[in-house]
């Protein structure tokens, strides 16, 4: 059996491509040097994958920012306002990417959603009724023919035809189904160019399929591959996807005139049972995913192998491949110098999963593949009990009843309570929670963990910065302030150090979007709160002021969303040991005087099954009282915040309205606050703060532009369930930003109250 990926991670394994980006923005460094970067990350990981034994090489599968994005401007869907700024064409792919604000113009980001069920986020295309859908960009055949010139013949990955169309935000009276016969010419057009270069696969990447579909969406995607397939120019065009499995529509694909059909045999519940039931196509090549390409752990041979051994019966030739691409995971266990050996056995990044597929392929090849070395050592490992086991805590979420999920009194009654307690005025105003992390934070946060610096002198660094922060917020106006967290790397990993059954990785950078990457915790063993996490700064925050500081913590299921989990308990049991830890900190607070306190649940949608038929027993039905768990037990005059970003919220929003926050602010502004019609149309209770700007973009938007915000909100939501906030957590900005906006923010709500008086 050949052995393939679906692309590999681009950020570099030191996180290159995000410095020099951040140097290219900053005017540090020019595009010459940028592009230089980038080629050095594309041919090492090019190298490594060849030296791996690897035998189907992806290109296309870097990118700048985001592949999605990629697409569009290789396609000519690129919104006039940001070709109209006379930029040059790196400088335009970041405007739409970022924003930007300068003395070419003023314009807003492209909107920005999760790529499915992951935590990696895409630029959401934007087509008008005016777009052309054709070939313009040249990006898939530069990087083709920079790999060729290496030796190494590779197979180009784009988005599909039919997910780049479902992914596209539609600004007119058109939908998708105008735009068939320009975006099939355009493919055709792809498929000729790569077979004029020698290609011999070409990947188009379809997880689209994997979602629920209509007998629309079926006749979408047929009618566009019956128009791209009769083009292939005698290039193989391999339909790859991920994240689930075709049950929807595995006969139309099988039907149509594909050369290869890539599955997802860890995610795709169905995909076996599809190929049993069905077949598999004669003279077509089935691209096996079996390597888990979104989680850490080893592969375990066994299991795979008896995967394989099916498929086998109904395909006689197999590629083996990852479940998706390898994007998803950090780059090489190579730069863990910390992790103890006991710990990293366990796992396998990127690098590590290439040589997970070439021993895959070793045994399996092999006359007597049990008794091979590779499986051996595999099996030993799977059979060796790990450590972290914690009966207590296995006891108690054993004895969680229906009403330990439930708080009283009920919303409307504690929503009179908490209006009389707090008596805030009309827009009250606030942050999502975090401050810039500015490089005096950063550089203390480092001599901390090194050992030059003591922890008293950190600790009275971090008090210093909180008091700054909240005569900053005194002096800016806001209504309820937050302490900055100062203290706080990431707002998962924080908290996961502070609980047992967790383990920290030092180098496990994963790309969030664009140049922010995230280092997720690992859950190593059952979850508890091994000390108070939050409560000694938040009640020296509050000293400083006598309006309402609000106690910031991370909500259980997106702690666990935002690690990589365990695989051999359920994510419920996981979810709920997370929520007894936090619910633990939450009275902590209360205690203490906190009496807000805002529990973030910005990945609640993220491990949504994509299929609606598992939204309830495989997700909500677990989640949702997770999250209400955390709070149930605090006191009416206590006002419970939580935070969502960057998911589309209206096909679960009455759930939302379930968790029982008191306050709920949403991502909205690259959307255009769209969330306000889905909340007016299912009389959403909770208060709300829709985001007013954008925070992952550096421009500063005025105070016009806020107020006008703000009166869109107010035609559709009751003004007195309104607050006025960014749309998350102000990290990743500099000051020179934040104090501006945050400025022009106050002010626009003031006006927007005296106004509605």
């Amino acid at each position: 059996m050949n052995t393939t990926i679906i692309g590999y991670p681009r950020i570099g394994d030191l996180r290159e491509l995000k410095f020099a980006s951040e140097k290219y923005f900053r005017g540090e460094i020019s595009a010459a040097e940028l592009e230089n970067t980038a080629k050095t990350i594309r041919r090492y990981d090019l190298e490594l994958q060849k030296n791996s034994g690897i035998d189907i090489i992806p290109s296309n599968d870097f990118s700048f920012y985001d592949g999605v994005l990629d697409t569009a401007f290789l396609l000519n869907a690129v919104p006039e306002r940001y070709t109209a700024l006379g930029l040059s064409k790196l400088d335009t792919y970041f405007a739409a990417a970022r924003g930007y604000q300068g003395d070419k113009g003023d314009v807003k980001a492209l909107a920005m959603k999760k790529w499915y069920n992951t935590n990696y986020h895409y630029m959401v295309p934007e087509i008008d009724d005016a777009a052309e859908i054709r070939l313009t960009g040249t990006k898939p055949f530069d990087l083709f023919s920079e790999a060729l010139e290496s030796g190494i013949k590779t197979k180009p990955v784009i988005i599909g035809a039919y997910t780049f169309l479902k992914l596209a935000r539609y600004k007119g009276n058109k939908t998708a189904a105008d735009f068939v016969n320009d975006t099939a010419a355009a493919y055709s057009e792809i498929l000729k160019k790569f077979s004029g270069l020698g290609a011999e696969w070409v990947q188009f990447d379809e997880p689209s399929l994997v979602k629920d579909m209509t007998a629309d969406d079926i006749a979408l995607f047929t009618s566009l591959y019956e128009k791209i397939l009769p083009n292939k120019s005698g290039v193989k065009v391999l339909a790859q996807t991920y994240f689930g499995d075709v049950r929807d529509c595995y006969k139309q694909l099988c039907a149509l005139d594909f050369d290869g059909i890539g599955l997802d045999f860890v995610e795709g519940k169905k995909a076996l049972e599809l190929v049993k039931s069905n077949g598999f196509p004669v003279g077509k090549t089935l691209f096996a995913g079996v390597v888990n390409g979104k989680n850490i752990w080893r592969n375990h041979y066994a299991a795979t192998l008896n995967i394989l051994g099916e498929l086998k019966k109904y395909a006689s030739d197999i590629v083996l491949s990852t479940s998706c691409s390898l994007l998803h995971v950090p780059c090489t266990l190579a730069n863990e110098t910390k992790l103890d050996d006991s710990y990293k056995k366990h796992f396998a990044y990127a690098a590590e999963k290439l040589t997970e597929l070439a021993e895959i392929r070793k045994i399996i090849s092999s006359d007597s593949p049990l008794d091979t070395a590779e499986y051996i050592r595999n099996q030993e490992l799977h059979n060796t009990p790990r450590s972290g086991r914690n009966d207590a805590v296995r006891a108690k979420v054993a004895k969680l009843t229906a009403k330990d999920f439930v708080r009283v009194p009920d919303f409307a009654e504690r929503e009179k309570i908490q209006k009389k307690c707090f008596d805030l005025p009309l827009f009250p105003t606030t942050t999502i929670g975090s401050f810039p992390q500015t490089a005096d934070v950063k550089a203390a946060r480092k001599a901390f963990r090194s050992n030059e610096l003591s922890a008293a002198d950190y600790e009275s660094f971090i008090e210093k910065k909180i008091a700054e922060c909240v005569a900053l917020q005194e002096e800016i106006g806001l209504d309820v302030l937050v302490h900055g967290e100062f203290e706080r790397n990431d707002m998962v990993e924080y908290f996961g150090e502070c609980l047992d059954g967790y383990i920290f990785t030092e180098k496990a950078w994963v790309q969030s979007y664009g140049t922010r990457c995230v280092k997720p915790p690992v859950v190593w063993g059952d979850i508890s709160r091994a000390k108070p996490m939050t409560v000694r700064w938040s009640v020296y925050a509050q000293s400083l002021t006598k309006k309402p500081m609000k106690g910031m913590l991370t909500g259980p299921v997106t702690i666990l969303n935002w690690s990589f989990p365990r695989e051999d308990i359920s994510l419920k049991e996981s979810a709920l040991q997370i929520a007894l830890a936090i619910r633990e900190e939450v009275l902590d607070l209360e205690a203490n005087g906190i009496r807000i306190i805002q529990v973030d649940e910005a990945a609640l949608r993220e491990k949504l099954p994509l299929r609606k038929s598992d939204w309830r027993e495989d997700y909500l039905d677990w989640a949702i009282p997770a999250f209400r768990y955390v709070h149930s037990g605090v006191k009416p005059e206590t006002q419970i915040h939580t935070h969502m970003c960057y998911s589309e919220f209206a096909d679960i929003i009455r759930d939302i309205d379930d968790m029982d926050a008191d306050v709920i602010t949403f991502e909205a502004s690259r959307s255009d606050l769209t969330i306000l019609d889905v909340l007016k149309e299912n009389n959403f209770r909770t208060e709300v703060g829709p985001g007013v700007y954008d925070i992952h973009s550096p421009r500063v938007p005025s105070k016009e532009e806020i107020k006008a915000a703000i009166s869109k909100m107010k035609e559709r939501i009751p003004a007195e369930k309104l607050w006025v906030n960014p749309d998350c957590g102000l990290k990743t900005r500099g000051n020179a930003e934040t104090v501006p906006s945050l400025k022009n923010l106050v002010n626009a709500a003031i006006e927007a109250r005296n106004e509605n008086c």
